[in-house]
């Protein structure tokens, strides 16, 4: 039997590859730190255990629950935008709850794409979107983001580019993985470009909260319009990325496509997990000040690393993770390599990215800091 040519269009995600290869050498005995992946290791607000507990022991809410998710969530989802970004939104029909974010790549990319559309998508960017566009016969059609630039789109280069057939420009600010601020002039410019364009502009927004004192969204200044929709998790912001709980904003002409979908591939979310997330989205802003405070000092740590390595990077970025540079003419990928082999220690080479992270390493901050001054020592 001959699988779909889809799976022969693409490969297995590459840190589904890499963590099997980081387990062999685990078993093997060898003291490998994962300095790769965002993957938040502390716990979240235990106000949000608290609510996952007492909701989940109420016996009869243990049934499919509805696909737009409890009216209550909802709510929690639209006080949440107009306390942190400022933005007004409609809980009956201008947000979806989502699986996590990453689940909703695919929900929009099954709404709006046929065969043979293009999409614009960000060099560096997550590859899940390039994944996802192929796998629905869509073409990806990189567009640069580079350092001389602040990692950010240059909209005279997107119009010189053929866009007859594009459907959808994907954006992730704070950028991921370089670190880099959006702007609202920037998202400004972008809304007047697809807007000329007839494209749906899609921003992926998960990292507002970590290391950014002034978290924005694609509507914040601006408010709903019909060429934008966003998403958005809690797996960063509050540690639940094992809970997969996220949403999509956007007006209710897309809500209501992409749910057409949506309630086409799962049954709901369930009640206890929606009831832990409305208890996160009402923590106050002492939470957040208190786990930049952790990652303040852990990438203290990682700079320190990046040194050691001779690397170059942005103080002022934000998000999940440390963007440095390598020294010129050092291939990322075999000094990735290096150190998993070497040192023990596995961090990401930037090529994954895209050729434009070529030269580039990705540090996470999700390593307790204990450990991360053990690193220093075996790179010393």
């Amino acid at each position: 039997m001959h699988p779909a040519d889809r799976v022969n269009n693409i490969q297995e995600y590459y840190f589904s590859r890499k963590m099997r290869e980081i387990q062999e050498l685990l078993a093997k005995g060898k003291p490998v730190v994962n300095l790769g992946i965002g993957n938040p290791d502390l716990p979240p607000p235990a106000s949000v255990i608290q609510a996952l507990l007492e909701a989940s022991s109420d016996l009869s809410k243990q049934g499919y629950q509805p696909y737009k998710g409890l009216p209550e969530f909802r709510e929690a989802i639209a006080s949440f935008y107009k306390k942190h970004y400022k933005v007004s939104l409609d809980y009956n029909s201008e947000i979806l709850p989502l699986a996590g974010a990453k689940e909703g790549i695919m929900h929009i990319s099954m709404a709006y794409l046929n065969k043979d559309d293009a999409v614009l998508i960000p060099n560096p960017g997550y590859s899940s979107y390039t994944t996802v566009t192929k796998m629905l016969g869509a073409t990806p059609v990189l567009y640069d983001l580079k350092a001389e630039n602040n990692w950010q789109p240059d909209i005279n280069a997107l119009e010189k580019l053929d866009l007859s057939k594009v459907k959808i420009i994907w954006v992730n600010y704070p950028n991921m993985p370089t670190g880099a601020k959006a702007s609202i002039s920037l998202f400004k410019k972008l809304i007047s470009f697809t807007q000329k364009h007839d494209i749906l502009l899609v921003n992926d927004n998960p990292y507002s909260f970590i290391l950014n004192e002034n978290p924005i969204s694609v509507f914040s200044e601006i408010g709903m319009t019909d060429s934008v929709l966003e998403l958005n998790s809690l797996s960063k912001s509050f540690n639940m990325a094992g809970w997969r709980v996220g949403m999509l904003v956007g007006s209710k002409q897309h809500i209501d496509n992409v749910l057409k979908i949506k309630s086409n591939m799962d049954s709901g979310m369930f009640y206890g997990l929606q009831k832990g997330a409305i208890a996160a989205l009402h923590v106050k802003k002492q939470w957040f000040n208190e786990l930049n405070n952790i990652y303040k000092t852990r990438r203290n740590l990682i700079w320190k690393i990046a040194d050691k390595l001779a690397c170059t990077y942005e103080k002022e970025a934000n998000g999940f993770f440390v963007w440095a540079k390598l020294p010129d003419k050092q291939n990322d990928m075999e000094i990735s390599n290096q150190l998993l082999s070497e040192q023990h220690i596995f961090v990401t080479p930037g090529s994954i990215f895209g050729n434009n992270g070529n030269g580039h390493l990705r540090f996470s901050l999700c390593v307790d800091e204990k450990v991360l001054n053990e690193i220093l020592g075996r790179i010393s």
